[in-house]
């Protein structure tokens, strides 16, 4: 058995094959840029996330040693994201992306008078925000009335590429439920009230967990990918599920930390948690929920920074940061830089970096953002505690996992042990897992085992809780100068519009 497993995110496409034991048999990547038409618009054009599926797959399938034939696909995304359709499957504009796209924000207010806030969390178990679809569904009939007039259907990445390789037009459970108001996480199923409210001319996707067949791979997908006619294909779910999956993240009590261009913690719960500041969702397994917290960036801001000092060696500015030491010799960052998704849910909160003088260098910085990135981590893992989330075991996945200063940081700063799992490729080992299981029983702890675990340097512990302190206070602090700026970047003319970048 080898299944093909390929995940679309934010900076770039991945693939993996995979044996039936679990060994990665090779992998592809393929970069790409988001598209910013304007300020707090982060789109793509579903046609790259098939291109780039079709190519991904033809390389792997060509690689030397690569095993037997393709038994099963399986594929993932980052999400939600608003791709609308016409009754063909073709895209009528770019995609909208996750919570990073804050255009919506006069579409949550208005939605949220109409439909009733405590309402919306009830059944949906989630609160209107930046991350959820019906408000930009809404922006699109209100900005862009001609292309809602033509749009049949709504796709996310993963239900896209199940759409062009079998026919089928199926949404997961998982994705669904972050469809918010559009879907009924207690009923499981769609809210069909609320969709004619929103999307009248919606025919709505059959919905299907993520690890179950949609359908079989046709002629014509065959003919563009390499892949062999008639391979089930499972409906795949968001990248971050995938991620928990990968790495076994998927018991109650299991919290996931996904180290990539954005943060996320998935904690898989008992029951369904309703509270304001996270986001409350059905889980990637049939039977489980999960209560999530996402941040809006992370390693996009280690990125940038990077960019900024001339693109030195990744090994150098790790090493500039461990010299740095705990505090960062006196830096304090709010990783806000494309606004903040949870706990704080402000799409015009902004990057602060406080204490800097010219004594500071490279290594200092880069050293506060990582340390910026485990204080929210910290409050995220907080405010689900505080919801009443029994954590008790905690999985690292993500490439910002490599090089163990990161990881060693986020622990002394949450007080918290992490595995890491012997493979950290990800979403797309994740969807292989999934497509593995419609051929067959694998295990996750057979196929990745844990090759480490990074335990809490309790020496680090009181600064570190002394500069949290200090971190929760920044954000107040500096709301109101935050959003007077945001404001200014949203002006016409401000130059905050119609860009290209690498990363969301």
């Amino acid at each position: 058995m080898t299944v093909l497993g390929v995940d679309i995110g934010t900076s770039s496409s991945k693939g993996v094959l995979v044996g039936e034991d679990g060994s990665v048999l090779a992998t592809a990547v393929r970069p790409h840029t988001v598209d910013r038409p304007g300020p707090g618009h982060v789109e793509m054009d579903p046609r790259v996330w098939w291109d780039e599926f079709a190519t991904i797959s033809r390389e792997l399938l060509a690689t030397p040693g690569a095993g037997a034939p393709v038994t099963a696909v399986g594929v993932s995304g980052m999400g939600p994201c608003v791709a609308l359709t016409d009754g063909s499957d073709t895209p009528l504009r770019p995609a909208i992306l996750y919570g990073v796209d804050t255009r919506a924000t006069e579409q949550i207010a208005r939605l949220e008078g109409e439909l009733g806030r405590d309402r919306v969390l009830r059944r949906c178990g989630s609160l209107l925000s930046t991350q959820a679809v019906g408000p930009k569904i809404a922006w699109l009939a209100e900005h862009e009335p001609g292309t809602v007039a033509r749009a049949r259907r709504l796709h996310m990445p993963a239900s896209y590429l199940v759409g062009r390789l079998t026919g089928a037009y199926v949404l997961d459970h998982h994705s669904a439920s972050q469809a918010v108001p559009l879907y009924d996480s207690e009923a499981l199923d769609w809210y069909e009230p609320w969709v004619r409210h929103i999307a009248p001319w919606l025919e709505l996707p059959r919905l299907l967990w993520p690890g179950e067949t949609a359908g079989r791979v046709t002629a014509e997908a065959a003919g563009a990918t390499g892949l062999p006619i008639g391979v089930p294909v499972v409906a795949g779910t968001i990248d971050a599920w995938s991620e928990a999956l990968s790495v076994g993240a998927q018991n109650t009590g299991d919290l996931m930390l996904m180290y990539g261009s954005t943060m996320f913690l998935i904690n898989t719960v008992a029951d369904r948690l309703l509270v304001p500041q996270l986001w409350s969702t059905v889980g990637a397994l049939p039977g489980t929920r999960s209560l999530a917290g996402g941040m809006a960036t992370s390693g996009v801001v280690t990125d940038w920074l990077r960019e900024l000092f001339g693109a030195p060696d990744h090994a150098a500015l790790l090493a500039g940061a461990e010299a740095s030491g705990p505090g960062a010799r006196g830096l304090l960052m709010l990783p806000y830089f494309a606004g903040e998704r949870t706990p704080v849910a402000d799409p015009y909160a902004r990057g602060v970096i406080a204490g800097l003088t010219v004594e500071h260098t490279r290594g200092d910085l880069y050293r506060a953002a990582l340390e910026a990135t485990a204080f929210g981590v910290r409050h995220n893992v907080e405010a689900m505690r505080a919801a009443g989330a029994d954590i008790r075991r905690v999985v690292a996945v993500g490439g910002g996992t490599r090089g163990g200063l990161w990881t060693r940081i986020v622990s002394a700063v949450t007080g918290l042990e992490q595995e890491v799992r012997t493979v950290t490729l990800g979403a797309a080992y994740g969807a292989a897992f999934l497509a593995a299981g419609a051929v067959g029983e694998p295990r996750i702890d057979v196929w990745n085992p844990v090759r480490e675990r990074v335990v809490p340097d309790g020496a680090q512990r009181s600064r570190y809780d002394e500069l949290y302190a200090l971190y929760l206070r920044l954000y107040p602090a500096t709301r109101d100068i935050a959003h007077a700026l945001a404001s200014y970047q949203r002006a016409p003319g401000s130059g905050g519009s119609a860009r290209s970048d690498r990363g969301v």
